[in-house]
């Protein structure tokens, strides 16, 4: 099956940018316009459009509202949202307002009653991203780390009607260093829900590794990958991935 490339777009003060490791105070500025970022990742061929809120992560509402905005109404693809949407108002407004589906992270380790509320109210609409510090789960931007492990988590929510489970390990965010294979499978090996990954993608060495890896699963499936900074910083081609994860 095709795994799906999604290009990651980071808001932070209205800008796109990329952290290393999640940390707010490393963030590289790599566009001043979200709006023309989304249509040159459309021009490039991509499908969907992976959108973080990083300053409604830590704030715990949405906070970059224009940028999203914006996005949408340079694109026609479909994009996925996460960062501050902890509530069912918040939830609804956005995938009222053209976003696809959204993405529900600290608010799903905290809530899950609302995961399930959200899931059922907008049939596949509902991702839930588990971020992951050392195999447990964190939160609030990743500023905490609780002690749960990421694979319980996304046990609670195997009757839940999730769309996709996004596993990012934290350690590898942002680092080029390639993504942690081994957590990924493992957690789509246990649960039936699919998995996007994301954390580390820095060559093509490392896209073909998870093609791969995902192509040999007995049980579970792999989704699709989010690519950031390889991307941004031209370490990777669009149309290259996009070809090899059609295969």
């Amino acid at each position: 099956m095709a795994l799906t490339l999604y290009p990651a777009i980071d808001l932070k003060d209205g800008a796109c940018v990329r952290l290393r490791r999640g940390e707010m105070d490393d963030a590289t500025v790599y566009s001043a316009d979200p709006g023309a970022q989304a249509r040159a990742w459309q021009a490039s061929g991509c499908a969907w459009l992976h959108v973080v809120d990083l300053n409604g992560a830590f704030a715990g509402r949405s906070m970059n509202g224009d940028a999203v905005r914006a996005i949408l109404a340079n694109v026609s693809i479909p994009v996925q949202l996460g960062g501050g949407i902890r509530d069912m108002a918040g939830i609804a407004a956005w995938l009222e307002g053209g976003i696809s589906r959204v993405i529900l992270g600290s608010a799903a380790a905290k809530n899950p009653a609302l995961v399930r509320e959200a899931c059922a109210a907008f049939p596949g609409r509902v991702a839930v991203g588990i971020d992951a510090r050392d195999g447990y789960v964190a939160t609030e931007g990743w500023a905490e780390t609780s002690s749960l492990p990421a694979v319980e988590l996304a046990l609670k929510f195997e009757d839940a009607g999730v769309a996709a489970i996004i596993f990012t390990d934290i350690g590898r965010d942002g680092m080029l260093g390639g993504l942690n294979l081994d957590q990924t499978m493992d957690l789509a090996a246990r649960i039936s829900t699919p998995v996007i990954a994301s954390g580390g993608v820095g060559s093509m060495d490392d896209i073909l590794a998870l093609r791969d890896r995902a192509a040999g699963l007995v049980q579970g499936r792999i989704d699709g990958v989010i690519v950031g900074r390889a991307l941004y910083d031209g370490r990777v081609d669009p149309a290259e991935i996009l070809r090899s994860l059609a295969t």
